[in-house]
């Protein structure tokens, strides 16, 4: 019964940024960015700006880089919804 219980959490893990290779790092921001769409009001923001926001706010703390077992995916969270997150049961 214990078991059963276990497999219904989410699996969701922090990974560290040093443990990522920078140009991996970079793919999965740029993959973030593309999905994510532009929410960047009426001003034309670049890629690089974009990416460079994302990197900071990673570096910061202020998110997080999520690597989900259910989804077998990687994605970026702020902090505050990841700890909402991890909380949760399917």
């Amino acid at each position: 019964m214990a078991s059963h219980h276990q497999e219904m959490k989410l699996a969701l893990m922090i990974i560290p940024l040093e443990q990522l290779p920078a140009e991996t790092l970079q793919a999965i921001i740029e993959d973030f960015i593309l999905r994510e769409g532009t929410e960047y009001g009426a001003e034309d923001v670049s890629k690089q700006a974009k990416i460079a926001q994302v990197m900071n706010q990673l570096e910061q703390g202020s998110a997080v880089l999520v690597y989900s077992e259910l989804h077998e995916s990687v994605n970026i969270l702020p902090r505050e919804q990841f700890k909402e997150g991890t909380e949760e049961e399917i």
